[in-house]
């Protein structure tokens, strides 16, 4: 019997869902289905996904597809108009077990995806139980939407506001995944930085992080999503500096590096912030890396204004850097802007890029010659502590964690022998 195949598009946070979508769909007994999982985040993630779900009927003519995700919170009524689609759900409707029982409606709408209550947090939980058994790694979902309003961005309109998943909650999953055989933990979320404020004490993600460390000694790895610089509490510094199992590898969302630019976007810090995070990494551990997300073409930038962006790349030694070409998001403000043509922000786009590549393949050079600790992802393949992919040698069981020299780097990727 055909089973359920599950499309993803977007963020960690939503491949972290994915999975959830998947046990919840088994859980209500149904198959030969295909759910399409989509993005908002830009209008090229959108076409994608309306390219998928066409593929989708065409490759599987008799089964039935559910759409999901940020865009089809946003505009469910776009995708229940398509002729390939049999159902929408929203972001909180796509989490729940009787979502997927028959008979659908052609269209189920409702809130938020994750609630402020703990029965909540609990039924989350529950999802996860089995989501990363045997796996090298595995997303954790610790907190949900966001309070801020840049102005270029339309996700918080389809995941709401911030909201925690509590301490107990958190340290249970982990728990479970660990002894299923998981090795490396990415904690994840909209607004990571916001981590606790809607909880009772309003612990901070840096204090979350520690009492998580401490209540599950057998983790060997804990790895953060994104982060707001202006955001990083003190605890997280501390812990950063002290916690070996907290992995040295920081990735900032960054998104601009000239400070009236991070001003309209609705931005929290400026470029000397930034600089100042960045450096703040390497001084408490010299071996980490960083990462960061940039947009190329916001409305209203100038070549001058983005030559700052462009130098941020190597001012803050960003190795692992995603770039994103700004797309405008119909309702926010930075749509009502004036815009950079097309053109030009394509050819910035690419300028990071490769301003990316070449900022990596310094950092991965610069670790030749040095050994380090590498979790196995599939044979062959595996993932240096500070993020780096490496080829390895052997075909060591996925999920054990190889000490490795570093030999040489090619293609954006390190090579590790044996130590």
């Amino acid at each position: 019997m055909p089973g359920v195949e599950i499309i993803t598009f977007g963020c960690r946070l939503n491949a972290f869902e994915s999975e959830v979508i998947r046990k919840a769909a088994g859980a209500a007994g149904l198959h030969d289905a295909v759910i399409v999982n989509t993005c908002a985040v830009t209008g090229e993630a959108e076409r994608q996904a309306r390219q998928a779900i066409r593929r989708a009927r065409r490759d599987h003519p008799g089964r039935r597809i559910i759409v999901t995700g940020c865009a089809a919170t946003l505009a469910p009524e776009r995708y229940a108009a398509l002729p390939e689609v049999d159902a929408v759900l929203d972001n909180e409707a796509k989490l729940r077990v009787e979502s997927y029982a028959y008979p659908h409606p052609p269209t189920l709408r409702a809130g938020p995806s994750l609630s402020r209550n703990a029965g909540e947090g609990a039924e989350r939980r529950e999802a996860g139980e089995g989501l990363s058994t045997g796996r090298a790694r595995a997303y954790v979902q610790v907190q949900q939407g966001c309070d801020h309003r840049c102005t270029f961005c339309i996700i918080p309109y389809a995941r709401g506001a911030s909201r925690s998943v509590p301490i107990g909650a958190i340290v249970e999953q982990v728990r479970v995944i660990v002894a299923g055989g998981c090795r490396e933990i990415v904690m994840t979320g909209v607004d990571l930085t916001a981590y606790g404020a809607d909880l009772p004490g309003r612990p901070s993600l840096g204090q979350m992080t520690r009492r998580l460390l401490a209540a599950v000694p057998e983790l060997p790895r804990l790895r953060l999503s994104s982060l707001d610089p202006s955001e990083i509490d003190d605890d997280l510094w501390r812990l950063f500096a002290d916690e070996a199992r907290l992995m040295p590898h920081l990735h900032l969302s960054l998104q601009a590096g000239d400070d009236l630019i991070l001003k309209r976007m609705k931005r929290r810090h400026s470029r000397a912030q930034a600089i100042a995070v960045a450096r703040r990494v390497r001084e408490l551990r010299p071996e980490a890396a960083i990462g960061a997300d940039l947009i190329a073409g916001f409305p209203t930038e100038s070549d001058e204004m983005f030559r700052r962006s462009l130098d941020l790349v190597e001012e803050c030694g960003i190795a692992f850097l995603h770039v994103f070409p700004y797309s405008e998001r119909p309702g926010t403000p930075a749509a009502r802007m004036p815009p950079v043509p097309p053109p030009v922000v394509r050819e910035r786009a690419a300028r990071l890029r490769a301003a990316g590549t070449a900022r990596l393949a310094v950092e991965l050079s610069s670790r030749v010659g040095h050994h380090g600790e590498v979790l196995v992802e599939r044979p062959g393949i595996g993932r240096a502590a500070f993020y780096a992919a490496v080829d390895l040698p052997g075909d060591e069981k996925p999920g054990t964690v190889q000490n490795v020299r570093f030999v040489a780097a090619a293609n954006g990727r390190l090579v590790g022998a044996r130590w």
